[in-house]
C-alpha cells in the first residue's frame, strides 16, 4: 500500500502554460508538452518579424542622427571628484588635465602654489618684459627695403619646388644686391656683395645662392605695372593687428562644457574682471573691428567687450553676452564663436578646477584661467588675481613668463600681462600641428595665385590677345586689406585658387560631367564680404580643412 501511495504521488502533474506569441495565446500544455516548450521557444515565431526590426532600425538610425553631433563635442567627465582629492598644498587648483594627457600646465600641477594672504610674487612682474611675438618678422622685407627702389621681379615653375618669385634689387651706394626667394613652404631672404660675381648675377643665379635645390633654367620677367601691391599682399598675408578671444565664465560645480555654456547672469564679481580686460560696447552700428558679431541685426546679442592694446584690436566673444537659446543643451548659437577662437580665458567663481579639453572645439588649443583669490575665514574676495595657464602638447611655451607664485594683486599689471599672454598664445597656437599644415596650404594657395596672376598680367602688358580681357586683380589685394586672421586667409586662398583655375579655363567636374566655369574675377572685395559674415567656401580639398572649415564658415566674416 505505502508503495502505491509513493508511485501516486510520483505521478506528474498536469500543468497549464500560456505562451504569448504576436498577441495569440497558445492552449493549455498538458505534461508530456512541457518538455517540448525549449524547442517551441526557439521556434520561429507565428508572424514576422522583419516589419519590427525595421522599425528598431529606423529609430536607431534617427537616434544616432539626433544624437552624434552633440555626442562629438561633448566632453565626458569622471564620477564626481571629491574636493579634499583635488587638494594641493591646501588649494583647489585651477587647472586639471585631462585624463588621457594630451596638454600641458604652467605652473606644473605638482608644483606647490603658497596662497597665504602674506605671499608677494618674487619675479616675473616686470611690465618691459612683457613682448608681443612677432607673427612673421620677414613679413614686411619687401615693403621696406624694395618698395622705394628701383628693382625687378621674376616668376617661374620648378619641377619639384612649385612656383618661385624672385624679387631682386641692387643697392647701389653699398655696392650689394638684396634678393628675396619665395617659395610654398617659406620666403627666403639674402643680401650679397658685388664683388662676389663677375658679372651681373642672373635670376637664376641668385636664386640657387638662397636655395640649391632650385632646378629652373629660366625666369620669366614680371612686367605688370601693380606687381609691388600684389607682392607686398602676399608677404604681408599673416600680418594682422586683429585678435578675437574667448571668455568663459566657470562657476562652483560646473564640470561639462554644457554647465559652463549655460550661464547667463554675470556677477559684480565677473562684471568687474571685465571692466580690467576691456570696454563694453554697443554692437549695434559698431564700427571697429568686430570678430565675426553682427553689428546691424542683433543676432549675437546686444554688448561685446572691446580693447585697443599695443596696436592691436582685440574683441571678446563673452559667453554670458552672446544668445542663449532655451532646450538647447549644446548653446550653439555661443560655442559658434567661442569654439572657433583659438585662445579663450576662463574666469572662476568659485573652487571648481577647469578640466583641459571640457570644451571640445578643433580650433581652441589654449587656455587662460583667472580666479580670485579668497580668505580661508570668509569668502570675500581679498583682491589678487592667481593666473594658470594649459595649451595642447604641440604648443610650443610662450612668454610672458608666469610671475612666482603666479598671482597679481594690481589690476593694470594684470591687464598688461593677460592682454600680452592671449595674443602670443594665438601666435604660438599657429605652429601648433593642425594650424601649421593648414598655414601650409594657404600659403601654397597664394603663391599659386601670384604666380599666375603675375605672368598673366605680365602677358596682358606685352599686347598678348588672349590676356587682353583678364579681370581685375582687386581681390587679390584685398587679402592684406581684411581682418588678417588665420581662417580668413585660408579661406581666401582657397578661393583665389578656384578663380584662378576659372580664369586659366581650367573644366570643372560636376556629377561626373566636365563643364567649363566661366571667367570670374579672383575673389570678392574684403570690404564686401565683411558684410555678408555667413558666406562660404567654394572648394575645400580634403577631409581635414572640410572638418575646420564647417565650422568656421557659419558665422566668420571672410
Amino acid at each position: 500500500m505505502d508503495e502505491e501511495k509513493r508511485n501516486i504521488q510520483l505521478l506528474p502533474r498536469k500543468t497549464s502554460v500560456t505562451l504569448e506569441t504576436c498577441g495569440r495565446a497558445e492552449p493549455d500544455l498538458s505534461t508530456q508538452d512541457v518538455l517540448a516548450l525549449p524547442a517551441a521557444r526557439d521556434a520561429k515565431p507565428f508572424c514576422s518579424v522583419s516589419s519590427n526590426q525595421r522599425v528598431t532600425e529606423l529609430f536607431e538610425i534617427i537616434e544616432k542622427l539626433q544624437g552624434s553631433r552633440i555626442d562629438e563635442q561633448r566632453c565626458v567627465f569622471p564620477p564626481p571628484l571629491k574636493t579634499q582629492l583635488l587638494k594641493i598644498g591646501g588649494e583647489v587648483p585651477l587647472v586639471l588635465p585631462p585624463k588621457l594627457g594630451g596638454y600641458w600646465l604652467d605652473p606644473p600641477l605638482d608644483k606647490l602654489v603658497d596662497m597665504s594672504p602674506c605671499t608677494s610674487p618674487q619675479h616675473g612682474l616686470d611690465p618691459a618684459c612683457y613682448d608681443i611675438l612677432e607673427r612673421d618678422s620677414d613679413a614686411k622685407i619687401y615693403r621696406e627695403f624694395f618698395g622705394s627702389l628701383y628693382h625687378h621681379t621674376f616668376i617661374a615653375v620648378d619641377a619639384t619646388l612649385g612656383p618661385l618669385v624672385l624679387s631682386v634689387c641692387l643697392e647701389g651706394e653699398a655696392q650689394r644686391i638684396r634678393v628675396i626667394l619665395r617659395m610654398m613652404e617659406c620666403s627666403l631672404h639674402g643680401v650679397f656683395s658685388l664683388s662676389l660675381f663677375h658679372n651681373v648675377p642672373s635670376a637664376v643665379e641668385l636664386a640657387k645662392r638662397l636655395c640649391e635645390n632650385v632646378t629652373v633654367t629660366r625666369f620669366e620677367a614680371v612686367s605688370y605695372l601693380k606687381a609691388p601691391e600684389l607682392i607686398i599682399a602676399f608677404d604681408e598675408h599673416r600680418v594682422s593687428s586683429n585678435f578675437k578671444f574667448g571668455i568663459l565664465l566657470q562657476k562652483e560645480g560646473q564640470f561639462t562644457e554644457e554647465d559652463i555654456l549655460s550661464n547667463t547672469e554675470e556677477t559684480q564679481e565677473f562684471q568687474e574682471f571685465l571692466s580690467i580686460l576691456g570696454e563694453t560696447v554697443k554692437l549695434q552700428g559698431f564700427t571697429g573691428f568686430r570678430g565675426g558679431l553682427d553689428v546691424s541685426h542683433g543676432q549675437t546679442g546686444d554688448d561685446a567687450v572691446v580693447t585697443s592694446f599695443q596696436g592691436r584690436h582685440i574683441m571678446f566673444h563673452v559667453a554670458t553676452k552672446l544668445p542663449f537659446t532655451e532646450g538647447d543643451p549644446q548653446q550653439l548659437q555661443r560655442k559658434r564663436h567661442i569654439g572657433n577662437d583659438i585662445v579663450a580665458l576662463v574666469y572662476q567663481e568659485g573652487k571648481t578646477p577647469f578640466i583641459s579639453d571640457i570644451i571640445s572645439s578643433h580650433f581652441l588649443h589654449c587656455f587662460l584661467v583667472v580666479r580670485k583669490i579668497r580668505g580661508e575665514q570668509d569668502q570675500r574676495a581679498s583682491g589678487g588675481y592667481q593666473v594658470c595657464v594649459t595649451a595642447r602638447d604641440d604648443v610650443p611655451p610662450f612668454g610672458p613668463v608666469l610671475p612666482d607664485p603666479p598671482i597679481f594683486t594690481d589690476s593694470s599689471l594684470l591687464r598688461q600681462f593677460l592682454l600680452t599672454k592671449l595674443i602670443n598664445a594665438e601666435i604660438s597656437c599657429y605652429k601648433a600641428e593642425r594650424f601649421s599644415r593648414l598655414e601650409l596650404r594657404t600659403r601654397s594657395s597664394l603663391l599659386e595665385g601670384l604666380q599666375n596672376e603675375l605672368s598673366a598680367r605680365s602677358q596682358c602688358m606685352l599686347g598678348d590677345p588672349s590676356s587682353m580681357t583678364l579681370p581685375s586683380c582687386d581681390g587679390l589685394r584685398g587679402v592684406s586689406e581684411g581682418s588678417g586672421g588665420f581662417i580668413e586667409n585660408f579661406k581666401r586662398a582657397i578661393r583665389v585658387r578656384s578663380h584662378s583655375f576659372d580664369t586659366l579655363g581650367v573644366p570643372k567636374k560636376i556629377g561626373g560631367i566636365v563643364s567649363h566655369r566661366p571667367k570670374t574675377a579672383y575673389a570678392e572685395k574684403d570690404d564686401e564680404s565683411e558684410k555678408t559674415p555667413d558666406s562660404t567656401v567654394p572648394v575645400v580639398e580634403n577631409s581635414e580643412s572640410a572638418n575646420i572649415e564647417n565650422q568656421q564658415c557659419s558665422h566668420e566674416e571672410s
